[in-house]
């Protein structure tokens, strides 16, 4: 059998503490935790349900994070 490939894992990172933030300042402590892609998102934004590793996404309204999950 072969082994499993080395695929990416999300950082140790609390998705629910981006809540509140100003969503440019979330992007920026996204980035630094170590999260590869960031993506903000008006509410109720159609989206492909793919899970990609190191992806944290952010609903935004009025420049403000709202909601927050991985993938």
């Amino acid at each position: 059998m072969a082994p499993l490939p080395n695929l990416p894992s999300d950082p140790d990172d609390d998705p629910e503490a981006y809540a509140g933030l100003p969503a440019e300042a979330a992007a920026d402590r996204a980035r630094g935790h170590g999260w590869t892609d960031v993506r903000a998102l008006p509410p109720g934004a159609v989206i492909t349900m793919e899970y990609r590793a190191g992806r944290l996404n952010f609903e935004v309204r009025d420049g403000i994070v709202e909601r927050c999950w991985k993938g």
